[in-house]
């Protein structure tokens, strides 16, 4: 079924799959007014019940990769919508068979945030603090960095965690920073973590934008949100992810930043990628942290490679039972 991408003369609004959470609307909200002011057209919000959403489970028991993406690409498949919103860092790493990444937009500040009682900084905790996460890669990183904290596994939405911390239950929680820019809750915001600490996960903060490969009008459509620079640093990040053959559960985390830089040729100048990586023992026991360095043009390369180098260093025995 080929979406009708919308017009200025009234053809039908495109319709776009999301979660139902205030975040995910937040998010595919962005995307409909961007793609709506590209084509002059509507696009109508379609909620979309994810296996991650109808669970307080960790992810990781739910199946791990894919639990919040199914049910989106199911619905896509069917014909039931014509694009969807995905946070990045959530897709699986194999591409859907049918399916077409057609755009990743500008990319949100991809760093974690600390939000804890009376304003405390990360290293302001005192020993034995409660600090809550989902993730097994912020477990492990902060485990590694104070081995004196009790890091507790939680699930819920932005409100419900943050929730947490209000009511006591827990001295703080670590969330991405894009989440909270997107809701607008930057006021509960006590620290902004520096990767050299605690480094986010791949893709983080990026938003990958779905439709089927066969829709050739709305791939056009789409086209124009595309931002090359997101797509490259995301690009390093998940081909490292996938050469690890680790999912969204793992413990492992990277960044890639980019520097323009002049080649050795000055007459054709290239922009500079710098990928940073890290793979941790969940207990925090064991770290091993590489980076290395290529060209935007070869991203998915400079990835590969970082992650060769990562396996070399030993890593395999750290992602245990979640490759």
């Amino acid at each position: 079924m080929t979406a009708h991408v919308p017009t200025s003369t009234g053809r039908r609004a495109v319709r776009l799959g999301t979660r139902a959470s205030a975040l995910a609307r937040a998010q595919s909200g962005l995307v409909a007014d961007a793609l709506s002011g590209s084509t002059g057209g509507p696009v109508e919000l379609v909620e979309i019940t994810t296996a991650g959403d109808r669970s307080t489970r960790a992810v990781a028991e739910l199946g791990g990769t894919g639990v919040f993406v199914s049910a989106l690409r199911d619905a896509l498949l069917a014909g039931d919508i014509d694009l969807a919103v995905h946070s990045y860092k959530d897709l699986p790493t194999a591409p859907a068979p049918g399916l077409v990444l057609a755009a990743v937009p500008a990319r949100e500040d991809p760093r974690d945030v600390l939000v804890a009682r009376d304003g405390a900084r990360l290293d302001d905790l005192p020993a034995g603090a409660r600090i809550g996460t989902g993730a097994p890669r912020r477990m492990a990183q902060l485990r590694a960095y104070r081995r004196d904290l009790d890091v507790v596994p939680v699930r819920g939405n932005v409100d419900t965690r943050v929730g947490k911390v209000a009511d006591g239950t827990l001295d703080a929680v670590v969330l991405a920073r894009a989440g909270l820019a997107r809701l607008g809750r930057m006021d509960a915001v006590t620290e902004v973590l520096d990767p050299d600490r605690l480094l986010p996960a791949p893709a983080q903060g990026a938003l990958a934008i779905e439709c089927r490969a066969d829709d050739t009008a709305l791939r056009s459509a789409l086209a124009a949100l595309e931002h090359p620079e997101a797509r490259a640093t995301v690009t390093a990040e998940r081909a490292l992810l996938a050469a690890l053959e680790a999912g969204c559960s793992a413990p492992v985390g990277a960044l890639a930043t980019l520097d323009a830089a002049e080649a050795a040729d000055p007459v054709r100048p290239r922009t500079a990628l710098v990928l940073r990586g890290i793979v941790a023992a969940i207990d925090g026991s064991a770290v091993v942290r590489l980076s290395t360095t290529g060209t935007i043009t070869d991203a998915e390369e400079v990835g590969r490679r970082l992650a060769a180098d990562l396996l070399a260093a030993g890593v395999s025995n750290l992602l245990g039972s979640s490759r």
